[in-house]
This record gives structure tokens, C-alpha cells and sequence, in this order.
């Protein structure tokens, strides 16, 4: 686009040249402009076509080159940030949790996982600290997954909050054997009604959510227990399926109240991948793995998602509780 050009003359009598606060010198494109470009690219669409889209929008002024800087520089900002150093984040928690979407490998529709690593400041505020795609979420897939993490300075976390994968929970034991972790209740209460007929799912979720909501820690345990001695008699793979997460689910107890919202679920990561699915539910497929995680991070980067500080941020000082939980049934 052409930028006007003019000198101001100022009370002295002296004269400056006129700065436009839109677009900085030699710059043609604005950062939304570039952003549409660049989204419009991640979709899939190749440089003829994305000149094209815009053309009208832009007056006919997006060329080829214009299109392809654009790209580079996306691709050149999430290359950098896949490498960053992660030493300066003060990272207290790191939330884990994988998703699947359809790409094209080899003409083919195929789903791959989308490996998610959220991280939690001292000061409370969420961050992404990693992206991978991967064939599946096995215990290997994790492990080199973390271990990248770990190559660039991630310090080892005071909390674990996980979906309760096998794979993960493996990977996780052997590289951070002592770091606390808190197994996802929405996960967990997933897994609980597909252990039952349909008739009994509103009564499983009912006693499930008095007993994970309840206001003290004594309450909890004791609806626990009401749980496991009622469920035992009425379907025993519903209380076999509870008592499998052990005192992961309940690690949430040794915080302070104000807390137990943030710590309970990876929900932070369930609400980015559903508006990630949703920007990318009109297309049938993305065009290759990496695209996934890119146009991720690229929803994050360009400030279309934002995060925010964590419930109970302003206590996350406060150490846990150090006496174990009573889960005796």
C-alpha cells in the first residue's frame, strides 16, 4: 500500500518528517494484514490462491514476494519459538494433555496428536511452553516430548496436572518421579460412566460431583469413601474404575481451597483445543501435521486466544499440605 509522506514544521520554526504511527518506515503491511495473510496460508491455500482472496482487500497490491515475506516470517517466528530458552518462565505447574485432528499424510485423511505443554508462572499467569505432533500419546511419544522441554531449561515443575493417559503417566514416573501430580477429574468422570449402563449415569455423575465438589477436605474424603462402599455393591467396575486413580485425583486437597479450581482439571488446555477446533471446523482437513501446530501456536502468537492468570494465583506461594489423605475405603 502506498504510505503518504510529509514534513511537520514545528513552533521553532525547524522541520521533521512525518511519522506514520500505523505503519513504522519501510513497512508496507500492517501486523493484521500480515496475520490475515499468514492465516490464509496455515488453512492450506497456496500463493496464487491467498493473492488472489486478497487482492480486492488490498487493491491488487498483494504480490507474490508480499506473500511469501509474510509466510517466511511466520515461519520464521514459530521455528524461533519452538527453540526458546524456557530458563527465564518461573514455571510452578505445567498442565499436559493431548488432542487429535484430521490432517492430509500421504492423500490421505489421518489423525494425529497434537501434544499440548501449559505452564503456570509464580505470578499465576498460564503460558504455552510446547507444541509436538505426534502419532499417538504412548509413553515414549511423551517422553520425547518432555524431554525436549527438559533440553531447553524447563525446570522441574512443583505440580503435575494430567489426563490420566497411561503413556503420560509412565513418562512422567520415570522422569519426574517426586513431582506431585493431579489426575483430571472431568477425565476421570468420563471414565466412570462408560463403566456403567446408561440408567445409571446421572446417578454416578451426582455422587461423583458432591464428592470432587465438596467444601473441605473432610467432606470430600468422606464422600469418597460413601462412594467407593455404594458403588462396590451397585457396579463394582464403576468404584474399580475410581479407586484406580488413587490419591492422583484427589491431590488438589493438599492446596489451598482458593485453588482446587485451577488444579482439578486440564481444563485450561480442553478450552484452547476447542477454539482451535472451532477455527478450523470449516475445513475437511489441514494440509500436513506440522500446519497443526502451527496455526496453534499461530492462534496464541497473534493474540486470537489469550490466557489469563489461574484461579487462586495470589496463593500459589503457599506450600501444600504435608499429611497424606485418608482414602481408606
Amino acid at each position: 500500500m502506498s504510505v503518504p509522506r510529509a514534513r511537520l514544521v514545528e513552533a521553532d520554526g525547524t522541520t521533521q518528517e512525518w511519522r506514520n504511527q500505523t505503519l513504522p518506515a519501510y513497512k508496507r503491511l500492517t501486523k493484521r494484514a500480515e496475520a490475515l495473510i499468514a492465516g490464509t496460508y496455515l488453512a492450506g491455500t497456496n500463493t496464487r490462491r491467498v493473492r488472489r482472496a486478497l487482492g480486492a482487500l488490498f487493491g491488487g497490491a498483494v504480490g507474490k514476494d508480499t506473500v511469501s515475506r509474510a509466510w517466511r516470517k511466520v515461519q520464521g517466528d514459530w521455528e524461533a519459538w519452538q527453540r526458546r530458552d524456557l530458563s527465564q518462565d518461573d514455571i510452578v505447574r505445567v498442565i499436559l494433555d493431548g488432542t487429535v485432528v484430521k490432517v492430509r499424510l500421504d492423500k490421505r485423511s489421518t489423525g494425529i496428536s497434537v501434544l499440548v505443554a501449559l505452564g503456570v508462572r509464580r505470578d499465576g499467569q498460564k503460558v504455552l511452553l510446547g507444541l509436538r505432533n505426534m502419532g499417538g500419546e504412548s509413553e515414549a511419544a511423551w517422553r520425547a516430548f518432555l524431554d525436549d522441554l527438559v533440553a531447553r531449561k524447563l525446570a522441574t515443575p512443583e505440580l503435575m496436572i494430567i489426563d490420566g493417559a497411561p503413556g503420560l503417566e509412565a513418562a512422567l514416573a520415570a522422569l519426574w518421579p517426586t513431582v506431585p501430580v493431579q489426575r483430571c477429574t472431568v477425565h476421570k468422570h468420563r471414565n466412570l460412566v462408560a463403566h456403567a449402563p446408561k440408567k445409571l449415569h446421572d446417578e454416578i455423575s451426582a455422587d461423583y460431583t458432591d464428592m470432587i465438589y465438596g467444601k473441605t477436605v473432610k467432606a470430600v474424603e468422606a464422600r469418597r469413601k460413601a462412594f467407593v462402599r455404594k458403588w462396590r455393591l451397585k457396579c463394582p467396575a464403576v468404584a474399580a474404575s475410581l479407586e484406580e486413580a488413587g490419591a492422583n485425583l484427589f491431590t488438589f486437597l493438599l492446596y489451598p481451597p482458593d485453588q482446587w479450581k485451577s488444579i482439578r482439571t486440564t481444563n485450561a488446555i480442553e478450552r484452547l483445543h476447542e477454539e482451535f477446533k472451532r477455527r478450523i471446523k470449516t475445513q475437511c482437513l489441514l494440509p500436513c501435521a506440522e500446519t497443526a501446530c502451527m496455526l496453534f501456536w499461530a492462534l496464541l502468537a497473534s493474540g486470537q486466544i489469550t490466557l489469563r492468570r489461574v484461579d487462586g494465583w495470589d496463593t500459589l506461594h503457599v506450600a501444600p499440605a504435608d499429611e497424606p489423605l485418608d482414602l481408606a475405603a
